[in-house]
């Protein structure tokens, strides 16, 4: 009996040691793990549950040394996961730009769900220059460019659609101002593509601004995962090219994820995670029905050595408006 109490203590022991720091083991993308640990607070809460269920089990002498260890273990397992979520910051003061920075806006808007003004209100909140659009189509993005435009903010739309594109999930649109220059979206043959959900890759007409790329890797369901790992090393390709590089969308994925992928000081390639070197990267941007402190923050702007963080903010005001994801603006300026 004893022997089976040790097995079960050194069992519960590893199981909470991969739900918290999945890293050790390089089992941050593998299933069922990487839906654990992308959902931090919300498994610290079950963690919770299961301690009070445990602790009733005290009242029993044959049980009570067990129960007593798995208490201490998931109270363990609750201090060090919240300890590793909150290091990564849940400012969320206003994003401030100054002159000569760059305010990139992210927000899959679910298939056009909160419409035209909805979106150009957001865009013109927020100051953005430049906006990764997923699920948003070209005639939505043509349309909050028109509306903007006759606001005095004029922005041109670059998209990205696959087969059956009326499904809103397989269109990414992007909104450039006009005062980031002209730019041209690449053809996927020249430049490669996400496998499921569409990536905009823009580059600048004067070969003098970042690359821009609006992106989308597939959601970690159980039959995607390998495309889900795929389109993250994609996307973290193009991070390590060495160009000037500005990514954002909905990345389906946390910072946990993309251990296995970062390059020296990046999180992803060499990229920068703007919202975690600003403070804010434990704020939660889906889904909607759940706060943001329990939340996963699945969407990012991300961005190369050049460019620095100075500011990132989840924006929760407009959690209303159709979509479950929230916005995400950051304000990066040119070392």
């Amino acid at each position: 009996m004893k022997v089976l109490g040790w097995l079960l203590g050194i069992a519960v022991a590893a199981a909470l040691l991969i739900a918290a720091w999945p890293q050790t083991f390089g089992l941050e993308q593998a299933p069922i793990v990487a839906q654990v640990v992308s959902m931090r607070m919300g498994v610290v809460g079950i963690a919770a549950v299961l301690a009070v269920v445990f602790l009733l089990m005290l009242g029993a002498r044959r049980l009570r040394r067990f129960a007593g260890a798995v208490v201490v273990l998931l109270l363990v397992f609750m201090v060090a996961s919240s300890g590793i979520h909150l290091s990564r910051g849940v400012d969320d003061s206003t994003a401030v730009a100054e002159e000569g920075d760059v305010v990139v806006l992210t927000w899959n808007t679910l298939g056009d769900a909160p419409g035209a003004e909805a979106i150009a209100g957001v865009v013109q909140d927020s100051g953005a220059d430049v906006v990764m659009l997923p699920e948003t189509t070209i005639e939505m993005g043509t349309e909050v460019a028109v509306l903007l435009g006759a606001q005095g903010n004029p922005f041109f739309a670059l998209t990205t659609d696959f087969a059956n594109a009326e499904y809103g999930a397989l269109n990414t649109t992007m909104l450039v101002s006009t005062s980031m220059g002209t730019y041209t979206a690449q053809p996927s043959v020249d430049v490669g593509q996400t496998n499921t959900l569409p990536t905009v890759i823009a580059t600048p007409d004067d070969r003098e601004g970042p690359i821009l790329v609006a992106t989308h890797p597939v959601a970690p369901i159980p039959q995607q995962m390998r495309n889900w790992r795929e389109d993250l090393a994609f996307v973290a390709s193009l991070c390590t090219q060495g160009q000037s590089i500005i990514v954002g969308g909905d990345f389906n994925s946390t910072l946990d994820h993309w251990t296995s992928l970062g390059v020296g000081t990046g999180d992803l390639g060499t990229c920068v995670d703007a919202a975690g070197a600003a403070g804010s990267g434990a704020v939660g941007t889906w889904p909607t029905w759940a706060p943001a402190w329990l939340g996963a923050q699945i969407d990012h702007v991300v961005a190369s050595p050049d460019w620095r963080a100075v500011d990132a903010q989840v924006l929760t005001g407009y959690d209303d408006l159709g979509t479950d994801h929230r916005p995400v603006v950051a304000v990066l300026r040119q070392r």
